[in-house]
């Protein structure tokens, strides 16, 4: 299995977003897939997730604001990132369950003036 993120980088406060995950080596259609963060000198977080059959779940955090969404046909999962904020600056994970726990290589998101 492998996750290969995109989409990261530098916006200004209020901006918006869109991260990319495209996953191989399994069947991604079955998979539940999700988005975790860590900031510098924080423990990584759950962002949201987003079940084989589409419901989704967020962090109190970014509710409102993010939203999670897959493609299974070109096995993408994206998070759109709105109204970014300076505490929404992390490194971003795409994360998976498929026999064991796989992630990304991380993108790293940075909302600053």
């Amino acid at each position: 299995v492998q996750l290969q993120t995109s989409g990261g980088g530098l916006v200004q406060p209020g901006g918006s977003l869109r991260l990319s995950c495209k996953a191989t080596g399994m069947v991604f259609s079955r998979s539940a897939m999700a988005w975790y963060r860590q900031s510098p000198g924080k423990q990584r977080e759950l962002v949201a997730n987003i079940s084989s059959s589409g419901t989704t779940n967020y962090a109190d955090s970014v509710k409102g604001r993010f939203i999670i969404s897959r493609d299974n046909a070109r096995r993408l999962v994206h998070l759109q990132m709105n109204s970014l904020s300076p505490e929404d600056t992390a490194v971003y994970y795409c994360n998976t369950f498929w026999g064991r726990i796989y992630w990304g290589q991380g993108t790293l998101v940075t909302v600053s003036s």
